[in-house]
């Protein structure tokens, strides 16, 4: 049997920005003169950004500007790897100016001076030129911001060994619904009928069944309709029905704007009616699916109506987002003028006790 064995290493990341504000008093602090960072923790161990604004004294950083990343921790030997930005003043966003190869891992410790930075790879002599820096958009109101990336190289850890696959298999999603919607859709052995207001929906009662408990007591229950092989449906207009069906086989809603109604245009509308399909039809899933549609839309034209719906069809969840919004708005004069608000008072008069209690809470 072939097997295999994985190392990964433990690893730290961290950045750090050194902001240097009114630049033009560093410049000319002399060559080999520097500033740093406070310091900071990448990984455990302390570091600091080093600058050099009129190079780092040696011959070749004549003109420019010298960055170096140092390690502060006593006694710390420290393997890592780093990348230099510089923040555009502009726009906020940050350029890799000097950045180390994948492969490029340093060893840091404290016993290297800072003149042999350089030898070490700890840095850049030669990081940009005081002309391009000075004209650039990195330069302005006199103020520069650099970033320093680490990345310190913990630990390497061996996983168990497992047997060897040649290969990645990849799983797709799953496609039941799809294969459900299709189903559907086909109208391939189908074994009973929905008569709803002219319309015929053709479908299968094992799968009606399975998704709700009023279908499967009319289908299988000792006391159910006298005819199980087409059941008439008069509370439900057709193109509420067909999206129905299509939750019970997808367990998804089809797209509104696709639900053929001819009384109803609103898309409000028609999610109120799913929501009293699904809970004629004990859906619970496509019933709070309805509500937080609701829930997001509420309107001080809308939300009176909207809670008398929820208390009719004990829908708790969206009953409370509407008292709630009712109490807490500053447009409750324009909801109290609603057509939908005189109807709450008529068919769902207890719930103004409700809406009172919660009020004088906030108060």
């Amino acid at each position: 049997m072939r097997t295999k064995s994985r190392c990964t290493p433990q690893t730290a990341c961290g950045t750090h920005a050194l902001e240097i504000v009114r630049y033009s008093l560093h410049k000319g602090l002399g060559k080999g003169k520097f500033i740093q960072s406070a310091a900071f923790a990448v990984g455990g161990y302390k570091w600091c950004i080093v600058f050099f604004p009129d190079g780092n004294g040696r011959d070749e950083s004549t003109g420019y500007v010298s960055v170096y990343l140092k390690l502060l921790s006593q006694k710390a030997k420290v393997r890592a790897s780093y990348d230099f930005r510089l923040v555009d003043q502009t726009t906020g966003s940050s350029s890799m100016i000097m950045c180390s190869k994948v492969q490029d891992v340093y060893d840091f410790d404290t016993t290297v001076s800072i003149g042999e930075f350089d030898r070490a790879g700890w840095g850049h002599v030669k990081f940009m030129k005081c002309s391009d820096l000075e004209a650039s958009a990195f330069l302005r109101d006199d103020r520069l911001v650099i970033e320093c990336d680490i990345t310190v190289i913990q630990r390497s850890q061996i996983a168990k060994t497992v047997p060897a696959i040649d290969e990645v298999i990849r799983v797709p999603p799953s496609d039941l619904s799809d294969d459900f919607g299709r189903l559907l859709l086909a109208g391939e052995e189908t074994d009973m009928t929905f008569g709803v207001k002219g319309e015929s929906f053709a479908a299968h009662r094992n799968v009606l069944a399975a998704r709700s408990p009023v279908f499967r007591a009319q289908l299988f229950g000792q006391v159910g309709v006298d005819n199980r092989n087409f059941i008439t449906i008069e509370d439900v207009e057709p193109g509420i029905f067909k999206a129905l069906l299509h939750f019970i086989y997808t367990d998804s809603l089809p797209d509104i704007g696709d639900i053929d109604l001819d009384e109803i245009h609103e898309d409000e509308d028609i999610v109120k009616h799913l929501l009293v399909a699904a809970d004629k039809y004990a859906m619970e899933r496509l019933r709070l699916l309805c509500a937080s549609i609701l829930c997001k839309n509420l309107d001080e034209k809308t939300v009176a109506t909207t809670l008398a719906l929820a208390d009719l069809h004990n829908c708790r969840e969206l009953r409370e987002a509407c008292i709630e919004y009712i109490v807490s708005s500053d447009r409750v004069a324009e909801v109290a003028a609603s057509p939908g608000y005189q109807h709450l008072k008529t068919a769902c008069p207890a719930i103004f006790l409700d809406i009172w209690e919660k009020a004088a809470r906030l108060v």
